[in-house]
């Protein structure tokens, strides 16, 4: 598989023969780090995630798509919703065993071998292999209140965002956006959100404006906070320039919402549709250059030229959460302020 280089074989991490419990995922406590949990790095995220709810506990930053292994994502970054508020998932990790491209087994953390710790966060696995990690577990909540709303003008959609995610310490836990085109499928394989008379509300609205902008956004609660969730809701979104009536809600569980792809992935996999290439291109815009964005790649290219796409995300974030802290993100500037996640896939047509 690699010419000259290293490959290891980690299946054996996760063998326990005295019970069935997951041995690569245990859940620790420390009177510095707090709770984290030290996790194998050919581990599963949906795997994680259950283990650690064992003890109420879950990782705070997560992928979109949970069936990808903790070494794969700490070695590209771990973006989604959670970004603006935790960091991507390279930023909430204590310490790593990494195997080096001379076979070396290294421990490493911001204090020991950090030059390798930062060289492997993000590294895309030119640094290292990661076998192990020591992960940032926190209070997992029970259930999420998850809010779509659409916008038929860029300016006011951007500008709800960066709003919603400089208030982060009244609440939100998660904030992101998506295109919505005409011809686009609009519960599409990533999640089924959309009831069926709101969808025939939607492309009605598709029809006149072809392009429109989804703001996604969810709040966390637990049985403790049940009473209150709804009135904290209503003033988050006070102020907003979504459409009128056109603010859609649900009411699901935590894992159903961290673990929203699955479901469209089984139905592609029995269409047989599913191992196919998937290629995303991230892109990292400042503001200053959002509204330029916008106009030549939303509106020129993908609406204009009418290019076939699937689905078009965007995260919003600020430099505080990418720059300072993600020292392993080679080649990147340090004034990063959102991520545009395009994903060219057969799911667009």
């Amino acid at each position: 598989m690699a010419q000259n280089g290293v490959i290891v074989e980690m299946n054996s991490l996760n063998n326990n023969i005295n019970n069935n419990e997951n041995c690569a995922v245990r859940v620790s406590w420390d009177s510095d780090l707090g709770f984290y949990a030290d996790v194998g790095g050919e581990q599963l995220w949906i795997d994680v995630l259950r283990s650690t709810l064992e003890y109420g506990l879950a990782p705070v930053s997560w992928t979109d798509y949970l069936y990808l292994s903790v070494g794969g994502t700490l070695s590209n970054a771990g973006i989604s919703g959670q970004i603006f508020r935790y960091g991507p998932q390279i930023s909430n990790v204590h310490e790593m065993d990494v195997i080096t491209g001379k076979g070396d087994l290294m421990t490493c953390s911001k204090d020991m071998n950090s030059e390798l710790f930062f060289g492997v966060l993000g590294g895309l696995g030119q640094f290292g292999i990661i076998i192990r990690a020591k992960i940032v577990l926190d209070k997992a909540p029970t259930r999420v209140k998850w809010v779509r709303m659409l916008y038929d003008d860029f300016s006011k959609f951007t500008k709800d965002q960066e709003y919603l995610i400089s208030i982060h310490h009244n609440g939100l836990d998660y904030v992101e956006g998506s295109l919505m085109m005409e011809q686009s499928s609009l519960n599409n394989w990533r999640s089924s959100f959309f009831s069926p008379s709101n969808q025939a509300k939607i492309v009605s609205l598709l029809s006149q404006n072809k392009i429109m902008y989804c703001l996604e956004m969810v709040k966390y609660y637990d049985d403790h906070t049940a009473n209150t969730i709804d009135e904290e809701l209503k003033k988050l979104v006070q102020g907003l320039n979504y459409l009128g009536g056109f603010m859609f809600k649900k009411d699901v569980t935590f894992v159903e919402f961290l673990n929203r792809v699955r479901k469209g992935q089984i139905e592609l996999e029995l269409k047989g549709m599913w191992d196919v290439p998937h290629p995303w291109l991230n892109l990292f815009v400042p503001k200053s250059n959002i509204m330029q964005f916008n106009a030549a790649v939303f509106e020129d290219i993908i609406l204009r030229q009418n290019k076939p796409t699937g689905p078009i995300l965007i995260y919003p974030t600020s430099r505080k959460r990418v720059s300072v802290e993600v020292r392993g993100w080679r080649g990147i500037p340090t004034t990063l302020h959102r991520s545009a996640t395009v994903e060219k896939s057969h799911t667009s047509s």
